[in-house]
């Protein structure tokens, strides 16, 4: 049986909730393994439209069992009021087809507020997060001071805990003549939800285990984009997790061969969310056609997205940074009106050309994108299903795009909808 990793291949936001839930359906698991509740996928079933930041794509379907990894960081209580709004949408949510990592770390409400002061703090220099702690709460899983979901089944060990991480973020806060955190409410407020964290948590590398064993089909669901991971991406414009293929044996607990096939999800455009560079921004009329006719507001923060052309260069990198076996092309339809259409191919730093990225961001900010023009195909592709009936022109640009990068397109989505996709090769099946 096939497992598969999905990961976008940009910045994130490249359409990954159709992708996943369409995959969701054939999986028989679906796990989370890094972020948190700063990444969304929107998902629409049957007409109704479930908005999901923590809890895997797979939660909305039956007989699916979804799991949220050691690798993601929880909020517990956004994680609460995620089930109690799904469950509103008749969706059941029970130890039977959820887990949690015994071992994921929790976001607590003074990472919150790090978050927000350390961005309001940097001014024109912000990295543009979601202040919604997910920065400070992987800092205290790196320094081995975090809370994890482990640590709610006593009341000794937990305030033991919360002793330790508060010692350090109150000497932080006196720095920074902030009010500095009570424990012991915190402990009340976390000890009155422990029962319903705590009833969904299990050894996850251990029902990983079983689930190979038991031939599951298991669908890895990664959050954000490679250019957001912390290590290779436009640091330190970045995410503080890794987000390539190989986070989801390490935020799970099980080795690299368990996943069979990596799909990077690539949208026929890019956005970006937040700051940073962006080679290839489009700050004209152009971007905007391109923004508005592509919705492109974030499904968590509903913050707008910056829009560019194709960058040919960023997403060939990605691909071999995170060993992308096959790429799912996203809204193509969204260029449907333009003149002509514009792939990145080669950089130019300094007067010398290159086909690459930089790793400093002075020079990510110094390059500029050299282009490859497409006529466009000025007709619609909205719901096509079948790569033979697509305008020339629009066939020439994917080909074009899927030779420049190396990775075959194995999928083609032509609207929002699920079913308006073109399926050249599906991945369970290969």
């Amino acid at each position: 049986m096939k497992n598969i990793a999905v990961v976008g291949s940009q910045w994130g936001d490249e359409g990954k909730g159709k992708i996943v839930d369409w995959l969701s359906e054939q999986a028989d698991v679906v796990i989370r393994f890094q972020g948190g509740h700063n990444a969304g996928h929107t998902l629409v079933i049957d007409g109704v439209t479930y908005k999901l930041r923590l809890l895997p794509s797979g939660i909305v379907r039956k007989n699916k069992i979804s799991v949220i990894g050691n690798g993601v960081v929880v909020d517990p209580w956004a994680l609460l009021e995620e089930i109690k709004e799904i469950k509103a949408k008749g969706i059941t949510v029970d130890p039977n087809n959820f887990i949690i990592s015994e071992s994921a770390n929790l976001i607590l409400p003074f990472h919150r507020e790090m978050d927000e002061i350390r961005e309001d703090a940097a001014g024109e220099k912000k990295i543009g997060t979601t202040r919604r702690g997910i920065g400070p709460a992987y800092e205290d899983k790196v320094g081995r001071r975090s809370i994890r979901v482990m640590d709610l089944r006593s009341e000794k060990n937990l305030d033991q805990r919360l002793e330790s991480v508060l010692m350090h973020h109150n000497a932080i806060r006196k720095g920074l003549g902030k009010k500095i955190f009570e424990k012991n409410q915190l402990k009340k407020d976390l000890l009155k939800i422990a029962p319903e964290i705590l009833k969904f948590s299990q050894p996850v590398w251990l029902k990983i285990d079983e689930f190979k064993k038991q031939k599951k089909r298991i669908l890895f669901e990664g959050a954000q984009g490679i250019l957001l991971d912390v290590d290779h991406g436009t640091y330190p414009f970045v995410t503080s997790s890794n987000t390539v293929a190989s986070s989801a044996a390490t935020g799970t607990g099980c080795g690299p061969n368990s996943i069979n096939y990596v799909l990077g999800i690539t949208k026929a455009y890019t956005t970006r969310v937040g700051e940073g560079p962006f080679p290839t921004e489009l700050n004209d009329k152009i971007g905007e056609f391109i923004g508005t006719r592509g919705k492109e507001f974030g499904t968590v923060t509903s913050r707008k997205r910056r829009c560019g052309w194709f960058d040919g260069v960023l997403v060939r990198q990605t691909i071999k940074i995170s060993g992308i076996d096959g790429i799912a092309l996203t809204k193509l339809d969204v260029l449907d009106e333009l003149d002509e259409i514009k792939m990145c191919i080669q950089y130019e730093l300094d007067g010398k050309k290159i086909d690459y990225l930089p790793a400093t961001a002075e020079d990510q900010l110094k390059i500029k994108p050299i282009y490859k023009t497409f006529p466009g195909w000025k007709s619609s592709t909205n719901g096509v299903k079948n790569i033979k009936e697509l305008p020339q022109n629009a066939k020439d640009y994917i080909y074009a795009l899927e030779d420049f990068i190396g990775a075959k397109i194995s999928s083609i989505s032509t609207s929002p909808e699920r079913d308006d996709t073109i399926l050249i090769e599906n991945p369970f099946e290969i």
